[in-house]
């Protein structure tokens, strides 16, 4: 259990709302950090309530980012775009990459500006490679490609990871989850890889509608998703093997898996983009 009085507040020039609870924060509960707050902490609780399993899920979550990441950098890809990267936790994606091929580069975006605060643990590079951090919202594609192509050269496939994040868009005409995945995809060259983590409804659909409440009351927005609308999300891309199944399942290090579909309660794929999807604006 983490200290509680563990993270003090920085004293630094940027502004931190840390009396209102962030999904980041929240998480970064789960996996047992200490970059988080009272108010963090007690959103948690509640979401703790709500969902008994959720450190469970969250490791299971990381447990995908992990062999996701070594899988798709095992193909070739060399540069890795993440966003919502959340509080740095050792091995971060570009330690993962990088273990594959010194010479990757990385680009993580968040809009949470306590991660910038330690953004200082997502640069520490190897000397082939090159990593950078951008302060930016998964909502706005546009300004995190932008920002992206100074380190990133976007002509060439490029691994956008999308972990744990797009529960956290509302679906909105012309403003859904669904719509921000196709201009990311609008912007990416064929030969690309996409990797989702998604909280769904379908193993415990009644705790996840209490989660779901838990994070709305605390000002976040949350929307859990069946598989049909988490395989609409990978629209124009070619779904790698063993398709969309719940984080644990997804090409587990080892025969047994010990974590359940209800304990997990999140679809993950990778997915690759074979041919250029049509544009849309950014």
């Amino acid at each position: 259990m983490p200290d509680e009085t563990a993270q003090q507040p920085p004293q630094i020039g940027i502004n931190l709302d840390i009396h209102r609870p962030h999904s980041a924060r929240m998480y970064d509960y789960y996996l047992g950090g200490v970059t988080n707050f009272p108010a963090d902490r007690e959103a948690a609780g509640r979401a703790l309530d709500a969902f008994p399993n959720i450190r469970i899920a969250a490791h299971a979550n990381r447990g995908f980012m992990h062999r996701s990441i070594r899988a798709i950098a095992a193909l070739g890809v060399d540069q890795f775009l993440d966003v919502g990267t959340g509080i740095p936790t050792s091995p971060n994606l570009h330690e993962i990459a990088q273990r594959v091929n010194p010479a990757v580069r990385a680009v993580y975006a968040d809009n949470d500006p306590i991660v910038l605060t330690h953004a200082e643990a997502l640069l520490n590079s190897t000397p082939e490679g090159r990593t950078t951090y951008v302060q930016g919202d998964v909502r706005d594609p546009g300004t995190i490609l932008d920002a992206a192509a100074e380190t990133l050269d976007l002509s060439r496939p490029v691994a956008l990871s999308m972990n744990a994040l797009l529960h956290f868009i509302a679906d909105r005409p012309g403003h859904g989850a669904a719509d921000i995945v196709a201009a990311f995809t609008a912007r990416l060259a064929p030969g690309s890889y996409l990797a989702i983590s998604h909280f769904t409804p379908d193993f415990e659909p009644e705790a996840t509608a209490r989660l779901v409440e838990v994070y709305r009351n605390s000002g976040t927005e949350a929307q859990a998703r069946t598989r049909d609308e988490i395989a609409a999300l990978f629209h124009g891309w070619r779904v790698l093997e063993p398709g969309i199944v719940s984080t644990p399942r997804w090409r587990p290090d080892a025969d047994i898996v010990t974590v359940t579909d209800q304990q997990a309660s999140c679809y993950a794929a990778v997915a690759r983009l074979d041919r250029s999807a049509p544009t849309r604006p950014v």
